[in-house]
């Protein structure tokens, strides 16, 4: 009697099933080691392969980087883009659903310590940091300002320094990634509660870019 695919050892598994694997064992290394310290024989051995199988899927170590930011992260980026242009009511509820996503796909997951890799280590490998500034932080800034500058355009939020407001929103996000991969709390305070953190802070944001006319009284 054979044993069903998903018994087998993972060397023995279809060929189809292990750049995902090698991917996956790859983001585990880089977020606990860092780029530097991260070695393509114990990605491959995490893995469940040769460092021979690894090579013939990525022919060295940033290769293998780049492709865990193209599968992992830049999709997140264009799905929230295709999402931008779809939707048709307020753009704070935009804005709100865009960020939180984002927290969801990303930031809850471990690949959200490859942002906190990136600042630690770009002054060693400025290739990499090159990359990562053109593929995410670029991409990723020019999607928060389109949100912003519709609000506008709309009048759904008052007139902002766009450029400005961009890097105030998104402070507080790489602070929170930062905070969770990190074994010191950046303030004195309760143990971190992501989720609440996020209400708190979009709740912040959004009255603020409220026009004057359309907030709340206190």
């Amino acid at each position: 009697m054979q044993c069903p695919l998903d018994s087998k050892p993972r060397w023995e598994r279809r060929k189809d099933a292990r750049p995902q694997e090698l991917l996956a064992a790859a983001i585990d290394l880089f977020v606990e080691r860092g780029f530097a310290a991260t070695r393509l024989e114990d990605v491959a051995r995490q893995a469940g392969v040769s460092k021979g199988t690894l090579y013939l899927y990525y022919t060295n170590k940033e290769e293998l980087f780049k492709a865990v930011v193209r599968e992992s992260i830049v999709p997140v980026i264009g799905e929230a883009e295709v999402s931008i242009t779809a939707f048709e009511g307020h753009s704070g509820d935009l804005l709100r659903m865009v960020m939180l996503n984002w927290w969801q796909r990303v930031g809850q997951s471990k690949v959200s310590g490859i942002s906190k890799l990136i600042m630690a280590e770009a002054g060693n490998f400025p290739e990499l940091a090159k990359f990562y500034q053109e593929e995410v932080i670029t991409r990723g800034t020019r999607m928060i300002s389109s949100m912003l500058e519709r609000g506008v355009a709309r009048g759904e939020f008052r007139n902002i320094d766009v450029t400005q407001m961009t890097q105030v929103l998104i402070a507080p996000m790489m602070m929170l990634i930062t905070w969770k991969h990190s074994a010191v709390a950046p303030c004195d305070c309760a143990e971190l509660q992501p989720q609440a953190f996020l209400d708190a802070f979009l709740d912040m944001a959004l009255h603020g870019l409220l026009p004057q006319t359309a907030r709340q009284p206190a």
